[in-house]
């Protein structure tokens, strides 16, 4: 199974969007808890419990940025990259 996202594409949220920046495959051995705390988990096996979708065994690293709504833009600043592990 494949990501359902591509790189570049945006997808809405409730407010604003996210913007896929990159997509790369990983392995088990890459899920690290310096990796999970970056992507906002309290350790692997808290991201693990979200990062699981279906019956995949295919895992990829999402890089992404929260794009804000048009109305609410002030100054031009890209938020920082978030990372998300899918499963």
């Amino acid at each position: 199974m494949s990501p359902r996202v591509r790189v570049g594409g945006r997808y809405r949220m409730e407010e604003g969007e996210i913007e896929v920046d990159s997509i790369e495959p990983i392995g088990f051995p890459d899920i690290t808890p310096e990796l999970a705390r970056e992507s906002g988990f309290l350790g692997v096996l808290d991201l693990l419990k979200v990062a699981k979708h279906g019956r995949g065994e295919n895992i990829y690293l999402i890089r992404f940025h929260y794009v804000r709504p048009r109305g609410k833009q002030r100054g031009r600043r890209k938020s920082e990259p978030r990372r998300h592990v899918v499963r």
